[in-house]
């Protein structure tokens, strides 16, 4: 079969279009024949390391954690899933070798769910850590829900920091399906359209007005939850339209690694700072994300295209060096490879 792989850290000139033989599954396990493959910023971090030409915990490694496909065979003990079934994965290469960068992957079955047939690959495959996150992000307030499901959010407002990319878009569809008032904010017109595709109810382009002003406009009493990629820049902001005891979910450091608060204004409405790495998250909490997703794709709530304001940017699997170019340099939209 065909992998992409790489074997030392570094630029994406580092993978290669290899052959591999097909992997056959052991206990607990499935075989997906992979549709199409999904990359995320992690993919490339992961890729790069710290510096060039860093040793890898495995010989070799498949990048890229998220894709979609048909189950192909089955191992011992696997319930709930058989050949021919179609599925999404997620995190298919968090601390293991194989990514779904080639023609079939072997994971654990947990991390292989059933995609409705009203949902396409490409959907399956733009899941994962976008979705995931998105839902850890939407779930870490003091006061709930720890789940979502239509009604969920109702009466709460969300604000979500880069409503244009792949997780913003995910936590604005999340959001609106479990009933919040979302607004987000853009840097610029193309943006705002994307957004609003999405589902945003409001949209605020913080290069052309004032955020905070707009945002407390719209929610005089200050949102409830802030869905956050950037939070040294947007630091002040979050004080400014928090409302009382509200939560402000971090799960990306755009903009830098520091962070300043003042704590006064944050002591006196009570607010929480909660980090958020979709990876780490604890099992329980990963099961929950991964049963509500499925069953917001299957309420068609989640979408991807033009159309549902994330933008398909495809490439071969031959290409994928190029794909994990075009997510490094913050290409707006999905980045997916067509891998059969």
């Amino acid at each position: 079969m065909k992998a992409i792989s790489y074997r030392e850290t570094g630029d994406p000139e580092v993978l290669r279009l290899t052959e591999r033989p097909v992997p056959e599954p052991g206990p607990g396990e499935v075989r997906v024949q992979v549709k199409v493959s999904g990359v995320n910023p992690t993919d490339w971090k992961n890729r790069r390391g710290s510096r060039p030409g860093e040793s890898l915990p495995f010989p070799e490694v498949v990048p890229n954690q998220d894709g979609a496909g048909i189950v192909d065979a089955v191992g011992p003990d696997v319930t709930g899933l058989e050949a021919g079934q179609r599925v999404w994965l997620w995190e298919a290469a968090w601390q293991r070798a194989d990514g779904t960068a080639q023609e079939y992957v072997v994971l654990p079955a947990r991390q292989a769910v059933p995609l409705p047939d009203s949902a396409s690959f490409d959907l399956g495959a733009s899941l994962g850590i976008p979705a995931l996150t998105a839902h850890r992000a939407l779930t870490v307030g003091e006061s709930g829900p720890d789940r979502l499901s239509p009604g969920a959010l109702t009466g709460r407002s969300v604000l979500v920091a880069g409503g244009a990319g792949a997780v913003g878009h995910a936590a604005i569809e999340l959001a609106r399906w479990a009933g919040a008032r979302v607004i987000t904010t853009v840097s610029s017109p193309e943006k705002a359209r994307l957004a609003s595709a999405a589902g945003a109810h409001h949209v605020v382009n913080y290069r052309t007005e004032n955020a905070a002003e707009a945002i407390r406009e719209l929610v005089p009493d200050g949102v409830d939850l802030v869905v956050e990629v950037a939070p040294g820049p947007n630091a002040a902001l979050n004080q400014a339209v928090l409302a009382p005891n509200g939560t402000i979910a971090v799960y990306a450091n755009n903009g830098g690694e520091e962070l300043t608060l003042t704590i006064r204004p944050h002591m006196v409405t009570n607010a929480r700072y909660q980090f958020v790495l979709v990876y780490t998250v604890p099992s329980q909490a990963k099961d929950h994300a991964v049963a509500d997703v499925s069953a917001a794709v299957a309420d068609g709530a989640l979408r991807v295209g033009e159309d549902a304001g994330l933008p398909l940017h495809r490439f071969p699997l031959a290409s994928t060096a190029d794909a994990h170019a075009a997510v490094e340099k913050a290409v707006v939209g999905k980045v997916l490879i067509d891998v059969a």
